[in-house]
């Protein structure tokens, strides 16, 4: 069995993999699989979702960012399609947020008039109310129409 010097800090890797001393890593591996929570992942899903899915949170992981370029909503004045790019990124604690349940998510935003600093501020509290981060900022950058392009910043902290 390998002995870690006293004097020698433990390589972040093997806190991931798992020291040899030691059974903390080999659960760490298992959380970081445990899928035992997620509906979404894996099922063929043909329609938009109400609230994203989230896993545990790996050791050693500080900063996750999504981006999306596609993010369609509606203009609740005029009803035009809106297309936007988000940037969503997040420092989690417990929960990481799965990604195709985020995709499906966002997709339910497509028929809806929502103005985009009202969007921005609705996909951060949702990853905030479903992963519980340490924070989150989501960034809505809507494509021009009338030559004015909106970028608008929602960050929220706990």
């Amino acid at each position: 069995m390998h002995e870690i010097p006293p004097n020698r800090a433990m390589p972040w890797w093997q806190t991931v993999v798992g020291n040899p001393a030691s059974s903390r890593g080999v659960d760490s591996l298992r959380a970081m699989t445990d899928v035992s929570g997620l509906n979404v992942l894996g099922a063929t899903v043909r329609h938009a979702i109400e609230h994203v899915e989230v896993f545990p949170a790996p050791d050693g992981i500080t900063t996750v960012t999504f981006s999306n370029d596609e993010l369609n909503s509606m203009c609740p004045v005029t009803e035009q399609p809106d297309l936007s790019r988000v940037v969503i990124a997040y420092t989690p604690d417990e929960w990481c947020v799965e990604s195709k349940s985020l995709k499906l998510y966002l997709w339910g935003f497509r028929n809806r008039a929502i103005f985009a600093e009202a969007l921005a501020v609705e996909i951060a509290a949702e990853v905030m109310r479903t992963a519980s981060p340490h924070e989150v900022t989501v960034t809505v950058t809507q494509a021009p129409r009338g030559g004015i392009e909106v970028e608008t910043v929602s960050h929220l902290t706990r």
